[in-house]
């Protein structure tokens, strides 16, 4: 009778649960919707979570007393004071193993840097940075967004484009090309009416629009490549504090870039590597090119004791391959 591990990812949006053995293999891989105990509350984390779960199961051939140790990342799980009810829904609906609870960032951490400790600076609809050292002590920030003071995701990005249109339209600030991307977006009838508008709600922006800001800078205008280096340097911000945190200073460590908002121009990378190797000199990048779901999987893993290094490649590969080559 083999070994086996449970991975899950709660997310804001989607869920995975994913089964591998203790060769690698992975025999299962479920998916469910949002689970943030914050949006649809403790009833909606617990059947999300039974969901994915009994999916993955089901797909194995395996038992719940079958799993030797899972890891758990979980949107919501942001204060230690939410640990009770995320441990109550594990225990009601998981499997009687050992666990780790963590961040769902944290899974970003563990499944893209190559040893499982460094960095990791989330961005996507908004943004997120979690850090572990080598001992699997933990930095972080909020994970709350501009309320305080962390800026780096793409609704961030499009406001911060706002701002300089707004600027612009009250001669505060110098005329930009976004003002009529963003116009176009809205289908408003000039600048005004753009403005009043969003002001009484008839029309929105959303995280999606940041593409906008990105062909701007991209086409050569000077405001809009502001934005993006002040997004970039936002970023790198989060990480810097992490760094303190973890005392990286002068440790060679990984700063994993997990999110869709990485693709929208190199500039970022290249303005961020640039601010934390002020602090950080040995720091290098890496893009998150696995699931998350992988890191809880490891955590699983290293639950039970057994060294995930030498599965990394396998687990990765495969999980690649259905989550994204098959979709």
């Amino acid at each position: 009778m083999g070994r086996y591990f449970l991975g899950v990812d709660i997310g804001n949006t989607k869920s995975h649960a994913m089964i591998c053995d203790e060769r690698g293999a992975l025999l299962a891989l479920a998916h469910a919707g949002q689970g943030n105990h914050e949006v649809v509350g403790r009833e909606g984390l617990t059947e999300t979570l039974h969901t994915i779960i009994s999916e993955s199961l089901r797909q194995a051939g395996l038992h719940s007393t079958d799993i030797v140790g899972a890891g758990y990342g979980i949107a919501g799980f942001d204060w230690e004071s939410d640990r009770p009810l995320h441990d109550a829904v594990i225990r009601e609906v998981g499997p009687p193993a050992p666990y780790q609870l963590v961040n769902d960032a944290v899974l970003g951490l563990v499944a893209g840097a190559s040893e499982g400790w460094g960095v990791v600076i989330s961005a996507g609809t908004s943004c997120n940075a979690r850090g572990r050292d080598r001992l699997g002590r933990e930095g972080r920030v909020t994970g709350n967004g501009a309320w305080f003071g962390e800026f780096g995701g793409g609704i961030e990005l499009v406001y911060k484009g706002l701002e300089m249109v707004s600027r612009a339209w009250s001669l505060r600030a110098p005329q930009t090309t976004l003002t009529e991307k963003y116009v176009a977006r809205t289908g408003a009838r000039d600048t005004t009416d753009m403005l009043e508008g969003l002001a009484r709600g008839r029309y929105r922006l959303h995280a999606t629009d940041a593409p906008l800001v990105f062909e701007a800078a991209d086409e050569g205008d000077r405001v809009a490549r502001e934005v993006v280096v002040w997004l970039a340097q936002e970023l790198a911000s989060l990480a810097i504090g992490i760094v303190r945190q973890l005392h990286f200073e002068e440790t060679a460590f990984e700063l994993v870039l997990a999110g869709s908002l990485y693709r929208g121009t190199p500039l970022i990378q290249q303005v961020m590597l640039s601010e934390v190797q002020r602090v950080a000199a040995k720091v290098t990048l890496r893009h998150l090119d696995a699931p998350p779901v992988v890191g809880g999987v490891f955590l699983g893993m290293a639950c039970a004791g057994l060294p995930f290094g030498p599965l990394r490649h396998t687990v990765i590969e495969q999980a690649r391959q259905r989550l994204y080559v098959s979709s």
